[in-house]
């Protein structure tokens, strides 16, 4: 009887590699919050990193090519009264970053072009409807402007963030702490962690709860999930021994894993980073110095093991760069930024290859900057399936990035007080009477001058 000794995976020599000193980000303080979200965001153009502020709280943003050692002068985003918790980059548009902070804000900010060169006090727009700290960000994966923000206040919201408007509101469904809350692919579902010891999978547009499972892992530390491919689920969480595991689960048949796998006694949370073009599922624990990596497949015992990258030093947060900012022509498959206690550190991720070619089994097309819809129309109803591109000659971007758009008047009063339209033709008259105060004003001091120069 002929076994097969080795499961033949082309990801099976994928190793994990540091980039060279010169190439990290040094001398950067980053935040000491004890908060178990990632501290770090990246797209192509920049890396973004919560950073320790006296008073508030601030986050660093840089221009990826901005190596070397930071000055400690080098401005920074600090509009926030409390520390910052969350930061995430809009995927439709590389200039566009949302916080969320301690002071029960969300706040969106434009980056410039080539990075900041003041400090950023003012956001672009300001999210308020939360009553307590907000520690959970994500945008939604296909639609345009779109956020969902979570709460210590155990309340999700669904942010119409070009109106300002707090669409959707769940706060009905979380008993207690949310640990953890993303998309889908095509952002059609929701998946919550929570401190209740249940996952559970939501309709996003109208907040209900499609399925449940209760105590994915029996310990009672934090646990966090992720949705796969084929709308089946990755939990990480700990045993009653507060052993570290990692689980999977097909919400149609909640009621027992398909696989549940015992890791170490390590106590840090560890971040899941699924990418669905090769099926890789990478867990970054805080705290640990080490990146493991498994390949999620549909035989038994669908998580398999890979390897592991390892280091020195360990992680405070880790930032995960989407598809369209690798280097394809080395067989990158992922790249992390790594955040130490004073620096943020690359790391990239390569299946060995002999050929320069571009290897198209390694880049099925993947999910490109261009939103499949408008806010408006997917909370409407509108299914926002993704738009692929090809990484075939390095990802160019061929359209204009979208632009940012707010409705101006309703900047003023973002926090969804758009009913009062009687207060807002009010501000407008007494707006009008000021500027014609104003010129009348102008037209008194202009003739005065007139007549003294007249006078000389």
């Amino acid at each position: 009887m002929s076994r097969k000794v080795v499961r033949s995976s082309k990801f099976r020599h994928v190793f994990g590699q540091a980039v060279k000193a010169d190439q990290c980000y040094d001398d950067i303080r980053i935040s000491q919050m004890t908060w178990d979200s990632n501290f770090c965001s990246v797209n192509p153009k920049f890396v973004a990193m919560i950073v320790d502020a006296s008073g508030g709280g601030a986050f660093m943003v840089l221009p990826l090519s901005k190596t070397g050692r930071i000055d400690m002068s080098y401005p920074t985003v600090c509009g926030h009264t409390g520390p910052v918790l969350d930061i995430e980059f809009c995927p439709h548009n590389d200039n566009i970053i949302a916080s969320g902070s301690e002071d029960c804000s969300v706040m969106i900010w434009e980056i410039p072009e080539g990075g900041l060169t003041s400090p950023l006090t003012d956001p672009v727009v300001k999210l308020e409807g939360h009553s307590k700290r907000v520690g959970i960000l994500s945008w939604h994966p296909t639609a345009h402007n779109v956020l969902m923000s979570a709460g210590c206040d155990n309340v999700v919201i669904l942010w119409n963030v070009a109106r300002g408007d707090a669409v959707v509101r769940i706060d009905t469904v979380h008993t207690d702490l949310i640990y953890s809350a993303c998309w889908n692919r095509d952002g059609s579902r929701i998946l919550t962690s929570c401190k209740d010891k249940t996952l559970r999978v939501l309709d996003p547009r109208k907040g209900t709860v499609l399925y449940e499972k209760e105590k994915p892992h029996e310990g009672s530390r934090p646990v966090r999930a992720v949705f796969v491919s084929d709308g089946k689920i990755l939990s990480t969480g700990f045993s009653r021994m507060s052993e570290r595991q990692v689980a999977l689960w097909d919400p149609k048949n909640f009621g027992e894993a398909l696989t549940l796998q015992e890791l170490d006694t390590s106590s840090g949370v560890l971040l899941p980073f699924f990418d669905p073009d090769t099926g890789v599922v990478y867990l970054c624990g805080k705290g640990d110095s080490s990146i493991r990596y498994f390949e999620v497949t549909d035989e038994a015992p669908y998580v398999h093991y890979l390897s592991m990258y390892s280091s020195k030093e360990s992680q405070k947060g880790m930032g995960y760069m989407p598809k369209r900012g690798l280097e394809v022509n080395k067989c990158e498959i992922a790249r992390f930024y790594k955040l130490h206690e004073r620096k943020c550190e690359p790391i990239v991720m390569t299946v060995p290859r002999k050929s320069d070619l571009f290897q198209e089994d390694l880049y099925p097309d993947t999910v490109g900057p261009e939103p499949s819809a408008e806010a408006d129309e997917w909370f409407e109803g509108k299914e926002a399936p993704p738009n692929l591109i090809s990484l075939k000659d390095g990802f160019v971007a061929t359209t204009k990035a979208k632009e940012f758009k707010v409705h101006k008047s309703l900047l003023k009063t973002t926090t969804a007080s758009a009913g009062n339209q009687h207060d807002s033709s009010g501000e407008v008259q007494s707006l009008r009477k000021e500027v014609k105060d104003l010129k009348e004003a102008l037209e008194e001091l202009t003739t005065r001058v007139k007549e003294l120069e007249s006078k000389h």
